[in-house]
Protein backbone atom coordinates (compact mmCIF):
# COMPACT_ATOMS: atom_id res chain seq x y z
CA UNK A 1 0.00 0.00 0.00
CA UNK A 2 1.49 3.48 -1.14
CA UNK A 3 1.37 6.18 1.08
CA UNK A 4 0.72 9.92 0.45
CA UNK A 5 3.20 12.83 1.66
CA UNK A 6 2.53 16.16 1.84
CA UNK A 7 5.27 18.90 2.19
CA UNK A 8 5.89 20.14 5.72
CA UNK A 9 5.26 24.18 6.33
CA UNK A 10 7.22 25.26 9.12
CA UNK A 11 9.93 28.16 9.88
CA UNK A 12 12.66 26.04 8.22
CA UNK A 13 10.82 25.76 5.16
CA UNK A 14 9.54 29.28 5.23
CA UNK A 15 13.68 30.98 6.07
CA UNK A 16 14.32 29.33 2.44
CA UNK A 17 12.21 30.76 0.33
CA UNK A 18 9.28 28.80 0.69
CA UNK A 19 10.02 26.32 -2.23
CA UNK A 20 10.23 22.63 -1.37
CA UNK A 21 9.98 19.37 -3.26
CA UNK A 22 10.25 15.84 -2.79
CA UNK A 23 13.12 14.04 -3.39
CA UNK A 24 13.82 10.13 -4.17
CA UNK A 25 17.36 9.46 -3.11
CA UNK A 26 19.15 6.36 -4.51
CA UNK A 27 22.66 5.28 -3.55
CA UNK A 28 25.31 6.03 -6.41
CA UNK A 29 27.27 2.47 -6.33
CA UNK A 30 23.98 0.19 -6.89
CA UNK A 31 21.19 1.98 -7.40
CA UNK A 32 19.13 0.91 -4.84
CA UNK A 33 16.11 3.68 -3.35
CA UNK A 34 17.47 4.85 0.13
CA UNK A 35 14.55 7.29 1.23
CA UNK A 36 12.43 9.79 -0.10
CA UNK A 37 13.40 13.60 1.28
CA UNK A 38 11.74 17.20 1.34
CA UNK A 39 14.56 19.80 0.02
CA UNK A 40 13.64 23.06 1.25
CA UNK A 41 15.19 25.97 -0.91
CA UNK A 42 17.67 25.57 -3.94
CA UNK A 43 20.91 24.38 -4.68
CA UNK A 44 22.69 21.17 -4.08
CA UNK A 45 21.95 18.37 -1.66
CA UNK A 46 24.88 18.50 1.05
CA UNK A 47 22.85 17.43 3.99
CA UNK A 48 19.76 15.76 4.87
CA UNK A 49 17.52 16.69 7.98
CA UNK A 50 16.22 13.59 9.70
CA UNK A 51 13.00 15.41 10.53
CA UNK A 52 12.56 16.19 6.86
CA UNK A 53 12.95 11.91 5.79
CA UNK A 54 9.82 11.17 5.25
CA UNK A 55 10.18 7.49 4.35
CA UNK A 56 11.40 4.87 5.67
CA UNK A 57 12.20 7.21 8.83
CA UNK A 58 15.72 6.95 9.54
CA UNK A 59 18.07 6.98 12.84
CA UNK A 60 21.36 7.28 13.85
CA UNK A 61 23.77 4.07 14.68
CA UNK A 62 26.34 3.34 16.94
CA UNK A 63 28.69 3.90 14.52
CA UNK A 64 27.07 7.61 13.33
CA UNK A 65 27.53 6.10 9.46
CA UNK A 66 24.59 6.13 7.24
CA UNK A 67 24.57 3.03 5.01
CA UNK A 68 23.11 1.71 2.03
CA UNK A 69 21.65 -1.47 2.61
CA UNK A 70 21.96 -3.47 -0.49
CA UNK A 71 25.67 -2.27 -0.85
CA UNK A 72 27.01 -1.76 2.43
CA UNK A 73 28.88 1.78 1.15
CA UNK A 74 28.87 4.31 3.13
CA UNK A 75 26.52 7.52 2.04
CA UNK A 76 27.22 10.05 4.54
CA UNK A 77 27.72 10.54 8.77
CA UNK A 78 25.34 11.83 10.99
CA UNK A 79 25.69 14.81 12.84
CA UNK A 80 24.37 17.74 14.36
CA UNK A 81 23.92 21.06 12.53
CA UNK A 82 25.01 23.75 15.10
CA UNK A 83 23.54 26.82 12.68
CA UNK A 84 19.79 25.15 13.40
CA UNK A 85 20.64 22.58 16.10
CA UNK A 86 18.93 19.79 14.05
CA UNK A 87 19.84 16.67 13.37
CA UNK A 88 21.55 15.70 9.95
CA UNK A 89 23.18 13.42 7.70
CA UNK A 90 26.25 14.74 5.94
CA UNK A 91 26.37 13.67 2.28
CA UNK A 92 29.53 12.54 0.78
CA UNK A 93 30.35 13.72 -2.67
CA UNK A 94 28.57 11.36 -5.34
CA UNK A 95 27.32 9.05 -2.89
CA UNK A 96 23.97 9.33 -3.79
CA UNK A 97 21.85 10.76 -7.02
CA UNK A 98 17.92 12.27 -6.52
CA UNK A 99 14.71 12.57 -8.45
CA UNK A 100 11.94 15.06 -7.99
CA UNK A 101 9.41 12.49 -6.90
CA UNK A 102 5.63 13.08 -6.08
CA UNK A 103 5.77 12.15 -2.71
CA UNK A 104 4.43 8.87 -3.21
CA UNK A 105 6.24 6.04 -1.01
CA UNK A 106 7.07 3.41 -2.24
CA UNK A 107 7.65 4.32 -5.73
CA UNK A 108 5.58 2.32 -8.52
CA UNK A 109 7.37 -0.21 -10.28
CA UNK A 110 6.71 1.74 -13.95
Amino acid sequence: MQAKFILKKDTYRESRGGYSRFLNIFCDSCGAHLLLYQKDGPGELKRMYLDRVLAPKVSPHKNSEFLCLSCKKIIGTFYIYKKEKRRAIRLYQSSVFKKISNGVYPMSKR
